[in-house]
């Protein structure tokens, strides 16, 4: 008999306590509740990052802006090549090219884009890309949800990997969400 009371108590003070629980969740929600604005060639910030050396990121909607739901930035690349292959555990990644030729690849499949294109790859599923060819390539690239690759982007900015040893930087990037799991993209003819 005290068993079955002891459990009903249990139960009445969950059934009590769940809606204050709901109700404090909606006093804490950060989204912005109105539109913004991000120029062309300009950052949400006003303060792009360089990751490497001609490769600028120009934030236009922020993790911040979305509570984590979306990570937009357009990437401005000089330099040909681009990332290793790699995977995000929790994030969906899509590319629009906006100037130039790159490659992308996802899983086994390596596709070719030109200005207008775009690639969706889901995560879990490695990928990698590469701009292709002389000159300014531009690319919007999106993540969903935005995991911690915006903080990853200005860590790397910050110089944060570069004293880091290949451990570290390996457990760095598992920590924010991917890891490496192969080789970048060698150089594709146009």
């Amino acid at each position: 008999m005290k068993r079955k009371n002891f459990f009903k108590r249990i139960l009445a003070g969950i059934t009590m306590t769940l809606p204050l629980a709901i109700q404090a969740k909606q006093y804490v929600r950060t989204r912005i509740p109105k539109a913004f604005k991000v120029d062309a060639g300009k950052d949400r910030f006003g303060k792009s990052i360089s990751l490497f050396e001609g490769d600028t990121f120009f934030c236009k909607v922020s993790s911040k802006d979305t509570e984590g739901d979306i990570y937009m930035f357009e990437s401005v690349r000089v330099r040909e090549g681009g990332p290793a292959l790699h995977i995000h555990y929790n994030q969906d990644e899509w590319w629009y090219v906006l100037k130039g030729q790159f490659a992308v690849k996802v899983g086994e499949e390596v596709y070719q884009l030109k200005e207008g294109d775009s690639v969706f790859g889901p995560r879990g599923v490695p990928h990698c890309f590469a701009k292709l060819g002389e000159g300014e390539g531009r690319l919007l690239m999106f993540f969903q949800p935005a995991g911690k690759m915006e903080e990853y982007f200005h860590a790397v900015s910050e110089g944060k990997l570069s004293n880091m040893s290949q451990e570290e930087a390996n457990n760095f990037r598992k920590a924010h969400g991917f890891e490496r799991v192969g080789p970048p993209l060698g150089h594709l003819k146009q």
